[in-house]
């Protein structure tokens, strides 16, 4: 069966090592959607910091941002959103207090205030590139729970590999109450992880199934490419799966299609191989 959308993670997937987008994956792209084929960008990224990438591509694409909490086009034009429920967001913070030097409480706003930390202030090189790339849109809360005066889209927290870790299991542990759910990005070789407490019913993958059922899109009929923990759904959903050559460990040996990594143009021979032909999807 033929593809006819193609879901894109964006870091460590669409951009090579150094976040640029290479013209090999971009005139895949455009090749893809001049055949009619539908592309979308999921994403861990809220919708301003993907909106730079997606201007960079020459073609119309979806935007599922947050990680499927929202689908917007790149016009604006909201189709889906998914908001966690303030109270939750307190409570959320409150069991993960140990971990607030990184964490942050973001919104659906038109500019000012999307992203509300207690401190722009930190010694975090990762965490102060972010900063300094968003300021337009950061506000500060202290403490934290000020912010809360209407429901966010996520709970986002930062930082080093091994404290992420043990807030993630934190969350997993109070996950029981089904109030929130918890996507994980981990990248070992800047030890820098990132944890985002979403809507229950959230994940790439769930919202890449709500998108294609309403586009009229078999399953069979869509294809996924990623790097990550919070690309496993996603990819689990596509009948067409395919995973990075630099993808984590936890991705491979799942019988899924394995393309070249990110600094080898691997969305583009992805494309290439998977969806400019027809091709079997995977069990």
């Amino acid at each position: 069966m033929a593809v006819r959308l193609i879901a894109l993670d964006i870091d460590g997937t669409l951009l090579d090592s150094q976040w640029k987008l290479p013209e090999a994956n971009r005139a895949a792209i455009a090749e893809a959607t001049r055949r009619g084929i539908e592309v979308a960008l999921v994403t861990g990224r809220r919708y301003d910091f993907a909106l730079p990438i997606a201007r960079k591509i020459e073609s119309p694409v979806t935007m599922i941002v947050s990680n499927g909490a929202l689908i917007r086009t790149q016009d604006g034009v909201t189709h889906l959103r998914h908001l966690l429920g303030r109270e939750t967001a307190a409570g959320v913070l409150e069991i993960t207090k140990a971990w607030r030097e990184g964490t942050a409480v973001v919104f659906d706003r038109p500019r000012e205030n999307q992203v509300m930390l207690e401190s722009i202030e930190t010694e975090d090189p990762i965490r102060s590139a972010y900063y300094e790339r968003n300021r337009e849109f950061l506000g500060v809360a202290n403490p934290l729970e000020n912010c809360l005066i209407e429901d966010p889209i996520q709970v986002m927290l930062t930082g080093k590999v091994e404290p992420m870790r043990d807030a993630e299991q934190v969350l997993r542990a109070a996950q029981g109450s089904g109030e929130f759910g918890v996507a994980s990005t981990v990248y070992p070789s800047r030890d820098f992880a990132m944890i985002d407490v979403i809507h229950p019913s959230c994940s790439k993958g769930s919202a890449l199934a709500e998108w294609a059922a309403l586009r009229g899109i078999a399953r069979e009929e869509v294809m996924a490419i990623g790097d990550n923990h919070n690309d496993r759904e996603m990819l689990a959903f596509a009948g067409v799966p395919v995973v990075m050559g630099n993808c984590v460990p936890e991705l491979k040996n799942r019988g899924w299609h394995e393309t070249r990594t990110n600094d080898e143009d691997g969305v583009a021979a992805a494309i290439t191989e998977f969806a400019l032909r027809e091709v079997a999807p995977c069990a």
